[in-house]
Formats: C-alpha cells, structure tokens, sequence
C-alpha cells in the first residue's frame, strides 16, 4: 500500500486524506484528481459560480463604446453643422427628433452633474470625517460646479483634462498598491455566491455603461479639432486607456477585497490611504464637474 500517492489505490479515506482497503488498479483520471463538485448541471445548489462576466462587460462595452464613437465621428466628419446630439437628432427625425434628443441630453447631463456632487460629497466626508454635514457638503459641491463652469470658452481644456487624468491614475495606483500591500494575499472570494437579483444586475452594468459615457459631448468635442480627421487616434487612445485601466482596477481590487469592496473603490483602502487617494483625486473630482 502506498500512503504518499493515493492515485494508487482507488479507494482514499477524504478524512484522513489516506488509503485505506486493499490497493486496486484506479482508472484513468485518478480519483485525487477529478472534480470535487462533480457535474452541477442540474444541481439545486450550485458551488462553481465564479464567472469572467463582469470583466467581459467591461471589454464588451469598451468595444461597443469605439464602434459608436467612430460612428459620431463620421457623421460629424459628414455634416460638420452638428454640434450637439439634439443637432443630430434633427439631422435624423427633423423637428421631433431634434426635441427628443435635445431633452434627453439635458436630463443626461443633470444626472452626470448629480453624479459628480455625490462623489464630491463622499470625497468630503472621508477627508473631514464628518459625515452629518453631507448636505452641506453637496450643496458645497454644486456651488464649486457651477462656479467653475460659468467661463464658456474650452481652450485651456486640454491641459485640465490631462491634470484630471494624472490625478485619477495616481489616485487609484495608491488605492490599489495600499491594498495590496495591507491585505498581503487575495481575499478568500466565497464558494457559493447567489445570483443577483435582476435590480442588482441592472445597475452593476449601467454602472460599467456610464463609465463610458462620455458620447454625449463628443460632438462638441469633435468642432474643437483642429482637423476632424484627427479624431480616430484621439478617440482609439480614449478607450484604449479606460479599457485598460477599468479592467486592472477591477481585477486587482476585486481580488484583494474581494465581495467587500466599496463604492467607490477608492474608499476600499484603509483609513489614512483612503484619505490620502482622495486627496490626490481632489483636482478630478472638480475638473470632471467643470467639464460636464
């Protein structure tokens, strides 16, 4: 009987972890190495539920967001009288078609600017640790917003931008190496996750799509080229980068947090580099607004 390698024996003790009974011929697989859930085809209870979908979301929509981005901008590149998607809607279904999208690129941009003064308002409250004042805090938020887009003329938007995008980059590289370095191995993800309900679904990906959202201006953004047929280089480094950096941010939080991670994920981190991410996303967190 051979105690070191139970693929000899066919017959093994899982509590032990030893062979016991006579030794047999095992056929081939041995029987250390097949499935411990067996086939869970038709199984009530399911333990192998770990899926790549959310990382395949994150791509799938990147990819649809290029596609139609270069869409904008051969329409634009056509009919270089569009400026906005109400232009657009015009150009498509005349009177009521302009009205349409016009009307939903305001309420767009409303829940954008929504979005922005709750993200300055969680900021707030973990740089001041004073959650009571989050009205305050978002009414604060609002007034820097509206404030900072009151200059209508875009020429220095190029260098805020860039000041914007080093600064969330730097924001998440501390959030993620401060993680990972606390944490010290992957988080032990559960073997049994239930599904999600049909709410959570919904709002796990249009969480993913309004990341990319940022269609709606690139018709203004496109009348501000220099030269129109600039804009598949411009638009190919966009996605390039939110795709890749998405998917990283993703896969490195997610794996050392685990099914704890908070939203945003900046607030994933310990107390002081949770305050110190947000610090450096400080310059995002107002450019972003003004540029909405």
């Amino acid at each position: 009987m051979d105690t070191q390698n139970p693929c000899k024996t066919g017959i093994v003790d899982y509590e032990l972890g030893m062979p016991i009974g006579k030794a047999v011929a095992t056929p081939a697989p041995c029987i250390a190495k097949l499935d411990p859930f067996g086939d869970e085809s038709d199984a009530g209870l399911k333990y192998k539920t770990m899926t790549w979908w959310g990382i395949l979301t994150i791509v799938a929509v990147g990819i649809i967001s290029i596609y139609t981005g270069f869409t904008i901008g051969n329409l634009k590149s056509h009919f270089m009288q569009i400026h906005s998607m109400a232009d657009a809607g015009g150009l498509l279904m005349g009177r009521a078609g302009q009205l349409a999208l016009g009307i939903a690129q305001i309420i767009f941009y409303i829940f954008v600017m929504g979005s922005h003064v709750l993200t300055f308002s969680i900021m707030m409250n973990v740089l001041t640790d004073h959650a009571s004042c989050t009205l305050l805090y978002s009414a604060l938020g609002l007034l820097v917003s509206f404030i900072l887009t009151l200059p209508r003329q875009l020429e220095k938007l190029s260098h805020l931008s860039s000041v914007s995008f080093v600064s969330i980059v730097m924001a998440i590289l501390v959030t993620m190496i401060s993680i990972v370095v606390s944490k010290g191995s992957p988080a032990t993800i559960p073997l049994v996750s239930p599904a999600p309900a049909m709410h959570e679904a919904c709002l796990a990906i249009a969480n993913i799509v309004f990341a990319y959202a940022g269609h709606v201006a690139f018709f203004t953004m496109f009348s501000e080229l220099q030269e129109i047929k600039d804009y598949p280089r411009a638009l190919t480094l966009l996605h390039l980068c939110e795709m890749i950096l998405y998917t990283i941010t993703a896969i490195v939080i997610y794996a050392y947090v685990g099914p704890a991670v908070t939203s945003p994920a900046l607030n994933s981190a310990d107390y002081l580099y949770r305050k110190i991410s947000w610090g450096i996303a400080i310059p995002t967190v107002c450019i972003e607004s003004m540029r909405k």
